[in-house]
């Protein structure tokens, strides 16, 4: 059965200036790289709907998700932090890309798909309940888990985050909230600076230093994320997938190469299938170096499809 995968054009509306790295022609790098590998007849499209009120407030602040929308120009830009803006058309986006995760856990609940890949834009894991942040208005796969569990009844959900940055906002979301796993990679001392010191059992961080390749994240999902993973048996799994750790990409230091991010999905995937009936929703964080994005998607699709 081919992996879904879902996007919608509102996306691409989303625009924080030419010189922002977080930019629309990530998702048509990413497009580009599956029609020139082939992968793209292995999957099945989807067009994302937008998110509701109701589900975004499943992890957002009431009174946040109201300042988004009353704070959404009509024209120009509203910045929200020193990187983080909208521009008319970015709660739009933002509304499509929590609602593509939302679609995709009912895809895949339904049976329609076995798992799926959301490109989407903006990205969402350092959205707090309360605070945009990093690029991010809503955390999206954040949203994801939480409608998973309160339309379907799902008792363990886990989410799994590769991207250079601590998922901050995750984690403010899934520390110490019954039912939830979060197991992290991220470069540290790093952008947000967080991610360490004492945490709650069902949150599993693995710092890495600046400089650290595809060895150190092997080891660090040997050693500290399957055992987790087996322990809680998910019986859904989530991916915050971001590709700013790929050695081409000059957000950060470290070093990884696609075939690091393809052995992480079909690790991953061997969970998934043992207690989660191969149910795996992933989304798009980061990834700024658009030939390196491209082929990491690619890789990572690959590893979802078993290929």
């Amino acid at each position: 059965m081919p992996v879904g995968f879902i996007s919608s054009p509102a996306c691409a509306g989303h625009d924080m200036g030419a010189e922002h790295p977080e930019r629309p022609a990530r998702l048509d790098a990413i497009r580009d790289q599956l029609l020139s590998s082939g992968i793209d007849v292995a999957l099945r499209h989807f067009d994302a709907a937008a998110a509701s009120r109701a589900q975004l407030e499943l992890v957002h602040d009431p009174d946040y998700v109201e300042s988004i929308f009353v704070r959404a120009p009509t024209e120009g830009i509203e910045q929200l932090d020193p990187d983080t803006c909208m521009n008319p058309a970015s709660l739009d986006a933002a509304l499509h890309a929590a609602g593509a995760v939302v679609s995709a856990v009912d895809r895949v609940m339904a049976g329609e798909i076995p798992s799926a890949f959301c490109a989407v834009r903006p990205p969402g894991h350092h959205a707090e309940r309360d605070r945009a942040m990093g690029f991010c208005l809503f955390n999206n796969i954040a949203i994801g888990a939480a409608w998973a569990r309160e339309q379907y009844g799902l008792e363990r959900v886990a989410i799994v985050d590769f991207d250079v940055h601590h998922g901050n906002g995750t984690e403010d979301f899934v520390k110490g909230r019954e039912g939830y796993l979060l197991c992290s990679s991220f470069q540290h001392p790093y952008y947000p600076f967080s991610g360490t010191g004492e945490l709650p059992d069902n949150v599993i961080n693995t710092p890495l230093e600046a400089g650290a390749g595809g060895a150190g994240l092997r080891r660090a999902v040997e050693d500290t994320w399957l055992p987790a993973l087996e322990n809680f048996r998910p019986q859904m799994l989530f991916v915050s997938a971001g590709f700013d750790g790929h050695r081409e990409d000059d957000m950060a230091q470290l070093r990884f190469v696609e075939d690091d991010y393809r052995w992480v999905t079909e690790t991953i995937k061997k969970v998934a299938d043992r207690h989660a009936g191969g149910r795996i929703v992933s989304a798009l964080e980061g990834g700024y170096a658009l030939s390196a994005l491209g082929r990491s998607v690619v890789a990572h699709l690959q590893g979802l499809i078993g290929r």
